[in-house]
């Protein structure tokens, strides 16, 4: 049995294409004669943690740590993304001690706004710090 972490979110654009990924993963370790079983834990958003991220970070290292721990599973596949996810898988699969390997999604899907790529946290509370500033507001966006 090989446990699949499962980090995937409408609300994580670091994790969008876990699903896809999650998908793959089990259809090797099928072909590889393994029975993959899917689970899932926290997805942390950079973004939507203020004032910061770290604390889920420790938050999700145990969520990873107690569902592995909790499973009938040989090995674990961890698929995440991010700066804060990663650690928090590795850190949990080493002390549930399993055999684990962190599949990274990739990098974070990009919008636009007024034209300009956007999608990385510095965009995020680069804006937010101007709204809070005053410069922009829903009358007064950005200039381009």
């Amino acid at each position: 049995m090989v446990g699949i972490v499962d980090t995937g979110s409408g609300y994580n654009p670091c994790h969008g294409n876990a699903r896809e990924l999650v998908e793959a993963v089990s259809r090797g370790v099928m072909l590889a004669g393994g029975l993959p079983v899917r689970f899932p834990t926290i997805s942390l958003h950079e973004s939507f943690s203020h004032p910061t991220s770290m604390y889920l970070r420790n938050l999700m290292s145990m969520d990873t740590e107690e569902m592995i721990r909790a499973q009938p599973m040989d090995s674990v596949v961890m698929i995440g993304g991010c700066d804060k996810t990663v650690p928090a898988q590795l850190m949990g699969a080493a002390s549930a001690d399993v055999p684990a390997i962190q599949l990274v999604t990739g990098s974070m899907l990009t919008g636009s706004h007024e034209g300009t790529r956007v999608g990385a946290c510095t965009d995020c509370r680069r804006y937010w710090a101007r709204y809070r500033a005053g410069e922009i507001d829903e009358a007064r966006p950005s200039p381009a």
